[in-house]
């Protein structure tokens, strides 16, 4: 009996050590980021030109969310805290891959050709950067992927998604209008060829 006990509080122990560790960990990450966003927020106010560049970076050229978290991801793990004590089996309702009867040039993309009603599934997984009207793409989503990709989902109708979501590939972005969807693929704010992620 008493080994038995003794048994239990050693694993007991064991798994509070466990979860203490974490939490240190968890808590040094953040006072790490802290620490390093205080030091680059005083930087910005007192250096007006380092100021206007960084502003020029971030808010007029295409920003890399999929850079940004790799990074953090080598450097601190998932950003999601104590993820392994949360986790928990997820059903997927909708998981397809794109689907098309034809395709043609269309603007800076391609121009597919899809049933009606058709429901779009991301090519991707990543995040959701834009929800908007495009000119002549109409309701537009686009989606960075993590391989830096940014992939525009052109002329929806309805949009299942939401600004900085995560969508999963095969996940649901919306619903076509008609039976067009028009896709558009940029890396850094370059048109890429739409032959290298559609197959014909």
């Amino acid at each position: 009996m008493d080994k038995h006990k003794k048994k239990k509080r050693s694993k007991q122990v064991k798994k509070e050590k466990k979860i203490t560790i974490l939490i240190t960990k968890y808590i040094m990450r953040l006072l790490i980021v802290t620490v390093l966003t205080l030091i680059t927020l005083i930087t910005l106010k007192s250096n007006t030109s380092l100021k206007t560049k960084f502003y020029k970076e971030v808010f007029t050229k295409n920003f890399s969310f999929a850079t940004i978290n790799q990074l953090y991801q080598t450097y601190f793990g998932s950003p999601i805290p104590f993820q392994e004590f949360i986790k928990q089996p997820v059903t997927t309702v909708f998981q397809e891959s794109l689907a098309y009867q034809d395709q043609s040039l269309y603007r800076d993309g391609v121009k597919l050709t899809v049933n009606k009603n058709y429901l779009v599934p991301n090519m991707e997984s990543g995040m959701v950067v834009f929800i908007g009207k495009k000119e002549g793409y109409g309701q537009t989503v686009i989606i960075q992927g993590m391989s830096g990709v940014d992939i525009w989902y052109g002329n929806l109708e309805d949009v299942n998604v939401k600004l900085y979501d995560y969508v999963e590939k095969g996940g649901l972005i919306g619903q076509v209008k008609d039976q067009s969807l028009y896709l558009v693929f940029q890396k850094e704010g370059k048109n890429l060829d739409y032959k290298d992620y559609i197959k014909e």
